[in-house]
């Protein structure tokens, strides 16, 4: 099961890869310029109304003819279309990863920051899909998504593979399931939310007349105001279960190492994010601090959960040391 699991892990990966290629060619073809209407207009034949043409002539006319711009617009949906589909397909892929290491480890997947990003990113892609079957007017958002989903899992199988082991005996408790399914969760709905906070940032850039790079990127985007709103929906439904996970990391510390709170590395980062994270619920709720200065501090709680999962992991030593790659 074990070897199942990362062969699964490869061809989510191949998946991904394939999703962001089709939505890059649907991105690149979704803007086609249409030829002028003087070409475009259907041509006129003229039949012969007798034996020979004699007898005149009538004027027919011919078949319509497809313009540039109606092609590459029909190739853009069904590049479209097959991206959203090879990314379900991924996401099934890396379901199976997921339920094959549980099965090899007697447990759940979350023992240590391989299995830790290979959770994360699944819930990310699974609130993607949910989030594209209510708003598919959303469907080219899903190359940033596919793009972020390559490199992490990329990164997750060439710097953090471990192989399978037993969970700890400092993790062995319910307080496991609940505590680190909460984080989890709460982790990958983050992940989904800075996809359409740097999209937003992009595109309100464009749409203030701003035409350097990257900004020109964003000329196929969705509208401003629908980016910043999904922002903020994803980010007001995810606050609360990280809060309510930090709660319980900190009722499992009481239990196990007698002190509910003491500052290790990965508490202390949890509290920055946290801090964070409400900072940007607090000004996106306050009238006089423009949009795109919250949506920064937004990208900005995302960076310090990259810190929190990654770089406490790699440069800290503390009590929560459970990444297994050092």
């Amino acid at each position: 099961m074990s070897a199942l699991s990362d062969q699964l892990v490869t061809f989510a990966i191949l998946a991904y890869l394939v999703a962001m290629i089709s939505h890059a060619v649907e991105y690149a073809l979704g803007n086609a310029r249409a030829v002028p209407a003087t070409a475009a207009a259907p041509a006129r034949a003229l039949v012969g109304a007798g034996v020979g043409g004699a007898g005149g002539t009538v004027e027919v006319p011919a078949a319509p003819v497809e313009t540039r711009a109606g092609r590459s617009a029909q190739r853009a949906l069904v590049a479209g279309r097959i991206a959203g589909w090879v990314t379900a397909l991924a996401a099934a892929l890396h379901l199976g990863a997921l339920v094959a290491r549980g099965v090899a480890a007697e447990r759940m997947p979350w023992g240590n920051m391989y299995e830790f990003v290979l959770t994360v990113t699944f819930i990310g892609t699974a609130a993607w899909l949910a989030v594209l079957w209510r708003r598919p007017a959303l469907r080219r958002l899903g190359l940033f998504l596919t793009l972020v989903m390559v490199l992490l899992l990329a990164f997750a199988e060439l710097k953090l593979y471990v192989q399978v082991t037993p969970l700890m005996p400092a993790l062995q408790s319910y307080w496991f399931v609940i505590h680190v399914s909460t984080i989890v969760f709460a982790s990958g709905i983050f992940l989904l939310g800075v996809v359409p906070a740097v999209a937003y940032l992009m595109r309100a850039g464009w749409e203030q007349g701003r035409r350097s790079f990257p900004y020109t990127l964003a000329r196929r985007l969705p509208a401003a105001a629908g980016l910043e709103r999904m922002t903020f929906a994803l980010h007001a439904f995810a606050f609360p279960i990280f809060t309510f996970a930090v709660i319980a990391g900190a009722i499992w510390a009481e239990a196990a190492w007698g002190r509910a709170w003491g500052w290790d590395p990965k508490e202390t980062w949890a509290f920055i994010s946290w801090v964070v994270y409400a900072g940007y619920l607090h000004a996106r709720a306050t009238p006089s601090i423009k949009r795109n200065v919250a949506t920064w501090i937004a990208v900005l709680g995302f960076l310090t959960m990259l810190m929190n999962l990654f770089g406490v992991n790699f440069f800290f030593t503390g009590l929560h040391s459970y990444a297994g790659v050092s």
